[in-house]
């Protein structure tokens, strides 16, 4: 079993101040519940002696709307968002690029119990849908239904859109028949006797899209980037060791399991095992082709009010 020590010897938590002017600091806006929390704190528990790239300050945002704004207002360096709004940005002239973090997908989850076992049943359904109605999980569902010649079945559905949380409760309370919903709030669910009726990896492969493309990653300007290129490249390294040294080593994971808000072992075990299922092993030519045709869906199924006018994504999205 590794130690920490020996795992991120090379890290620095800003929470222990270096000297000023000594490494280029990376000011990082996160969800305050985030799932990057889970290896942002490792990493700050690592607490190794030195670091040769960069110091790191975690910024605690209350939602993502927040992050962008603080993004583009430059409060912070760096934000988790995903590439769809990295590119409708750069169509309005903004630097922003983009870095995969994640290539977990929400889930549709039903009661155990539940009638509903193929897309058609979902007939004149009740569904939740966390996020709204511009949610891309919510908008490839349509485009799948579309492609599979039920449309008028997902026109047919009573849809309620809220938080996550909330969510689920009207799914627990049975006020609702499914529910389209963030993966870890799904996670839980299951481990709690729903069941998933399709992912959005599976969502994908309806639509003909068999690779795992990642949604969320590290947003930041390209300029600052590049000036910055040793710290960023470091900080991206350290992330991914910490992600991996959660999901091999048992005691580092439940050195953070309270982030987890896990109430069982079930719970925490679904979680780490989709978490870690998540991880980002292949980048490149194949998957950012992927990436294209799920913009041209998206664009397609939300007339452009997600992606903006632009045709395809933009050039130089992709970091």
């Amino acid at each position: 079993m590794l130690s920490l020590k020996k795992i991120f010897v090379c890290f620095l938590f800003s929470s222990q101040l270096a000297s000023a002017g000594e490494l280029p600091l990376i000011r990082l806006g996160v969800l305050a519940f985030g799932t990057v929390n889970w290896e942002l704190t490792l990493m700050q528990q690592a607490q190794p002696k030195s670091n040769k790239h960069y110091r790191l300050q975690v910024i605690k945002m209350a939602n993502p709307q927040a992050g962008k704004i603080a993004l583009q207002s430059g409060a912070v360096d760096m934000i988790v968002a995903d590439w769809i709004w990295v590119s409708r940005q750069r169509a309005l002239a903004k630097d922003y690029t983009f870095y995969p973090y994640s290539n977990t997908t929400g889930a549709l989850v039903l009661a155990k119990e539940s009638a509903i076992n193929q897309l058609a049943d979902l007939k004149n359904k009740k569904i939740a849908i966390a996020g709204g109605e511009l949610d891309k999980n919510n908008l490839l569902l349509q485009a799948l239904m579309q492609k599979q010649g039920q449309g008028s079945v997902f026109a047919s559905m009573e849809k309620m859109y809220g938080a996550p949380p909330l969510l689920s409760q009207q799914m627990t309370h049975k006020r609702v028949d499914a529910l389209l919903t963030y993966w870890h709030y799904a996670a839980r669910m299951e481990a709690d006797g729903y069941r998933v009726l399709m992912t959005g990896n599976e969502i994908l492969q309806g639509l003909g899209i068999p690779v795992q493309v990642p949604s969320i990653g590290y947003v930041f300007d390209r300029a600052w980037a590049d000036s910055n290129k040793a710290a960023i490249q470091a900080f991206l390294q350290h992330t991914r060791q910490a992600k991996d040294a959660l999901c091999t080593d048992d005691a580092l994971w439940q050195s953070i399991q309270s982030l987890t808000r896990a109430k069982t072992e079930q719970v925490s075990q679904l979680l780490r095992h989709r978490y870690c299922a998540g991880r980002v092993n292949s980048w490149g030519e194949k998957e950012q082709q992927a990436a294209a045709r799920i913009y041209q869906y998206l664009r397609k199924i939300s007339a452009k009010r997600l992606t903006g006018d632009a045709e395809t994504i933009q050039a130089g999205t992709f970091w």
